[in-house]
């Protein structure tokens, strides 16, 4: 099944984006640590171009640590200086003028032999809905100055924000692409609330989601959902009705998946991360 979704919002900041590239001198690019590939706009080449970019593995709390270690080798290798940080910590967001210096070394050069006067570096921040950008930005403020919300789409206008002296972002909204010609992608990105819950069926997503930490964290659905060994061979709709009836919900599996997805997106799951750097190539 091929999901479409693609509001009118994200066709005119995709357009804003491509007008305003020229007044900032690097990009932020802010991808989900759970889903290194997946949460990337495949777009974002053609719009960014040869502008200086800088890679931000955001949510790398939430994610499986060996897996995001082996994509920032992944990027690196890939030519792109990358970070792995968790918007709210003081510690990893520090990290990120110093990386954009490191990006513009050529540049910064250039201005100062030409006798420029130092400015703050102008960054525009790209990422698609829900990836933690306005949380960011909050952050770097030290109070709220972009609305945050764990749904797409609450950013719909782009800003000018400055942090400090050394920072200025043209914050947007989150640009996604017109459709998902891969499945998987789409569930991954509606498992982390990336798109809207009702472009797919929330069984369909719990199942899913069941598949994953079978092959990958059995030990962790096991704790959560007191399960054993064998419990984890059943079939995966087998698998949500035993869940269902355990948390009482008898055949309610709408319910189940529900309260699946929703565990999941608090952290109750514990870390994980759904782009497999195993599979890469597969």
């Amino acid at each position: 099944m091929t999901i479409q979704w693609f509001p009118g919002h994200m066709a005119k900041a995709r357009r804003e984006v491509s007008e305003k590239l020229k007044f900032v001198d690097i990009v932020f690019e802010l991808i989900d640590a759970r889903l290194p590939l997946s949460s990337r706009n495949p777009m974002l080449d053609q719009i960014v171009q040869q502008k200086p970019r800088l890679i931000l593995l955001n949510k790398s709390d939430l994610a499986d640590i060996n897996q995001t270690n082996q994509w920032l080798n992944y990027f690196r290798d890939q030519g792109h200086q990358v970070l792995a940080l968790t918007a709210k910590d003081d510690k990893s967001v520090k990290q990120i003028v110093p990386a954009s210096k490191k990006v513009l070394t050529e540049k910064i050069a250039r201005d100062k032999d030409r006798g420029v006067k130092p400015r703050a570096i102008r960054a525009m921040v790209l990422g698609i809905p829900n990836v933690g950008k306005s949380t960011l930005l909050n952050h770097l403020a030290g109070k709220k100055i972009a609305s945050t919300g764990n749904r797409p789409g609450v950013t719909k206008g782009q800003q000018w924000l400055r942090f400090g002296t050394q920072l200025e972002l043209l914050d947007t909204p989150g640009i996604l692409w017109p459709k998902f010609e891969d499945p998987a992608v789409g569930k991954k990105l509606a498992l982390t609330g990336a798109i809207k819950d009702d472009l797919l069926h929330l069984d369909d997503l719990a199942l899913y989601q069941l598949e994953i930490f079978c092959r990958y964290y059995p030990e962790q659905l096991k704790d959560r959902y007191k399960l054993t060994n064998e419990d984890l061979f059943l079939d995966f709709p087998e698998l949500l009705m035993l869940i269902s009836e355990k948390r009482g919900f008898r055949d309610d599996y709408e319910r189940a998946s529900e309260m699946l997805i929703l565990e999941l997106r608090q952290g109750k799951l514990g870390r994980y991360t759904l782009d497999r750097f195993e599979e890469l190539s597969e």
